[in-house]
């Protein structure tokens, strides 16, 4: 047994990686396909005597097996503003959906002004965090941002030998955006010698992709075609020469070169001082597409002009993310310098926006519950936006947003239009059915039905901060409900409605029924208004806190009169209870 042992820690030290399947369409990198020449066959009988030697220690081991997590190791140093760097490189792979995680090679003192200091990790602990990753941790793909010394290099270059991955994204990252130095000049040799022949994808910017040819500055794109081919020469299977610093362009161009094909990437230029981490990032979020299996060549072999599928998941994942990004975080404020740093998440603004409420979700908030309709908006010469303004005016407090019958991109205007409305009056606005809208314009939440996306789904996509409300006819609904995470639940048709076609009511009986096995706040739905809003509240049930209406409100002329009116009959009954 103790052979056995000794054998099983043998192999996993010296050939984990050897047992990882390729991507399709994803070649080995050429500097490390020597080291994964060892027999397949020798290499899957080494892994089933470590599996029955790990059985035979564990008997439970067999009940733990879990779901392979695309993983990304970055090498790179430490920004203490948290733009750039490992800082980047982790909030780029969270983003992406990928587990990242990382060997310092330094350590600095930057901010949004520039960089006030460097300290460089000594080569061997940087060799010890390497080991500790790779022969543990099933790495994919290995991402290298700053690498300060020549040393270093030699350390990662020994360390993908005994360690081969799936694939190397070299960022060779020697001069920041700002100006500052932050690798010494005889890093480029190695870096050209030993890094760039293994490496899958190498990402320079102009400074960057000047100092490895040691050429003049890059300044026009027939200048970076020519980089692209010359680097290409230096070993690496692809090449990304990236433009954002190119002069006198109107757009951000990157020149992508995989030996055979060339190709300008092109996007708008993004006007904002926010752009610190940009690079870290893009080359971040190209490792976390290919650890997820994605292929790079296959991506660009086809026109950059073309609508193709699998070039958009090149280009919307890297080049597309960091534009989103840049786009989202254009008026930011964090630091004093010309450079700040950008939301990688998307959320900062989102949080800003949220202070309005101190709780998530106030069940509250649902007493008068408006729902829109553009149908009857058009009837009555009503917009979106003037119907949901004169429904908040009117004493709603809270608002959805139902459009069956409109175009994506129209509906998330209107529902940006009817966000800011509610925000100033500090009502939470939910989307109705559509996740994919709500995201898009960072609504407080959404409502689904019974046939939509599961709630569970759903907040898997919006986070544990959103509302999310379902309907419901049942208890058995309702504990579901529950169990699935939602905030709340709407239960009807308490009566017969014009609004939803074939739907069955439950009355107040049913309505009593439901509010008196739910765990969550009811909201009662389905053809309520002025004449019946007071039989519905006087059930009497502790989880029911108010009346969702539509036509009762948008089907008038003036939306503003009925909700005051609605409101009015609502609060005597609450002060009658």
């Amino acid at each position: 047994m103790a052979y056995a042992q000794a054998l099983c820690a043998s192999i996993s030290y010296a050939s984990a990686s050897f047992n990882k399947v390729l991507p399709q369409g994803f070649p080995q990198s050429k500097g490390l396909s020597y080291f994964v020449m060892n027999s397949r066959a020798n290499q899957a009988k080494q892994a089933h005597i470590c599996a029955e030697i790990q059985r035979e220690r564990d008997p439970m081991a067999k009940d733990h097996a879990g779901i392979k997590v695309p993983h990304v190791l970055t090498v790179a140093g430490s920004d203490s503003g948290a733009g750039a760097g490992i800082q980047a490189d982790l909030k780029a792979c969270a983003a992406r959906g990928v587990y990242c995680s990382t060997v310092i090679t330094s350590v600095t003192a930057q901010n949004t002004v520039g960089v006030q200091g460097v300290n460089i990790v000594p080569e061997e602990f940087v060799a010890k965090q390497l080991k500790s990753v790779l022969s543990d941790m099933q790495v994919d793909v290995v991402k290298t941002g700053m690498l300060p010394s020549s040393g270093i290099v030699k350390v990662l270059h020994q360390s993908l030998k005994d360690f081969p991955v799936r694939g190397l994204v070299v960022d060779p990252v020697m001069v920041s955006t700002s100006g500052d130095v932050l690798a010494a000049p005889s890093v480029l040799q190695v870096f050209r010698e030993q890094l760039l022949p293994m490496a899958d994808i190498v990402t320079p910017n102009l400074k960057e992709a000047s100092a490895l040819l040691g050429s003049p500055k890059l300044e026009t794109v027939g200048d970076m075609h020519a980089a692209a081919k010359a680097l290409h020469d230096m070993g690496p299977r692809n090449v990304l020469v990236k433009g954002g610093d190119l002069p006198d362009s109107l757009d951000a161009i990157d020149i992508f070169y995989d030996g055979k094909n060339i190709f300008e990437l092109r996007s708008s230029r993004i006007k904002t001082r926010n752009t610190h981490g940009t690079g870290c990032s893009l080359a971040s979020c190209i490792a976390a597409e290919l650890a997820k299996g994605s292929s790079m060549l296959q991506a660009v072999k086809v026109k950059y002009a073309c609508n193709d599928v699998v070039l958009k998941q090149f280009t919307l994942a890297a080049k597309h993310y960091i534009e989103a990004s840049l786009d989202y975080s254009r008026d930011l404020v964090i630091g004093n310098g010309r450079q700040g740093p950008f939301d990688h998440f998307l959320r900062l603004k989102r949080n800003m926006h949220s202070t309005y409420r101190e709780n998530a979700f106030d069940p509250s908030d649902l007493f008068l519950y408006a729902v829109t309709d553009s149908r009857m908006n058009k009837k009555w010469g009503h917009s979106i936006s003037d119907a949901v303004k004169a429904a908040v005016e009117g004493g709603a407090t809270i608002v959805q947003l139902r459009e069956k019958d409109i175009e994506t991109r129209d509906f998330v205007e209107a529902a940006k239009s009817c966000l800011e409305i509610c925000r100033s009056h500090g009502v939470p606005f939910l989307i109705n059915d559509r996740v994919d809208v709500a995201l898009a314009c960072d609504a407080d939440g959404v409502h689904v039905g019974q046939s939509d996306m599961p709630v569970r789904v759903a907040r898997d996509l919006l986070g544990p901060e959103k509302i999310i409300g379902v309907s419901c006819k049942t208890p058995v609904h309702a504990e579901q409900a529950w169990v699935d995470g939602a905030d709340y639940i709407g239960c009807g048709g308490v009566f017969p409605t014009n609004t939803k076609e074939n739907n069955i009511t439950v009355g107040l009986d049913g309505l009593k029924t439901v509010c008196m096995a739910s765990k969550l706040p009811v909201v009662a739905i389905g053809g309520i208004g002025i004449l019946n809003a007071r039989s519905v509240m006087e059930i009497n049930e502790s989880q029911l806190k108010g009346v969702a209406v539509v036509s009762a409100l948008f089907d008038r002329e003036c939306v503003l009169t009925e909700t005051k009116k609605l409101h009015s009959v609502l609060m005597e009954v609450t002060y009658m209870k």
